[in-house]
């Protein structure tokens, strides 16, 4: 496995910076044990193409009968923290305060799955005009998470959006069609986003 490039800072977490370091396609994660952050450039970088991702039949129908409800951006705070809500989380107070603030400048959006008008699942990203970053997902029951990962999916395809990354390879986005490709190529497609102004 590549090496990282970390960038030891805790300087850039004010809302330009933060974007700036996305921009160059780094992304901040806390020590769970120290609470310190680093800002991590990967050599192999995963995304789940959006010209050639896939949705699991078996998801879908299950999804199709599971009566969720679907929303969007309606409630950042209660989905950063249902995603920080594990044993141990790279997602720490200091992360979710930056969060907050560049929630608040309009980059960064969540994807909520509710059953029953109750929030059981969801996902949240930074957003920089064609590309879309997913930081983390939770889900309290069965396939919630699944749901809104395929909403968000036809959502930048329906608003125009180039990339959509994931950042590292699970079991769970590889069935999503998500793919493992080097800076280089990362950095091309980087580009091509930066060329839309797309609205999520």
């Amino acid at each position: 496995m590549a090496e990282n490039r970390k960038i030891d800072t805790k300087e850039f977490l004010k809302p330009d910076y933060m974007l700036r370091l996305y921009a160059s396609g780094a992304f901040p994660m806390a020590d769970s044990e120290t609470g310190v952050i680093n800002w991590y450039l990967p050599e192999v970088r995963t995304i789940i193409p959006l010209e050639n991702y896939n949705i699991p039949r078996s998801a879908k129908k299950i999804i199709e009968k599971s009566g969720f409800e679907i929303r969007f951006d309606t409630n950042f705070k209660a989905v950063v923290e249902g995603c920080a809500d594990r044993e141990s989380t790279w997602i720490s107070k200091e992360l979710i305060n930056a969060y907050l603030k560049l929630h608040k400048r309009g980059n960064i959006h969540t994807v909520e799955t509710y059953l029953d008008g109750k929030l059981v699942g969801g996902l949240y990203g930074v957003t920089f005009r064609g590309a879309f970053w997913g930081e983390s997902m939770f889900s309290k029951v069965s396939q919630a998470s699944k749901a809104a990962l395929i909403r968000l999916i036809q959502r930048l395809i329906e608003r125009g959006f180039v990339l959509l990354d994931v950042q590292y390879m699970t079991e769970h986005l590889k069935m999503f069609g998500a793919v493992e490709i080097s800076f280089e190529e990362y950095t091309q497609l980087l580009n091509k986003s930066f060329l839309r102004v797309c609205e999520f």
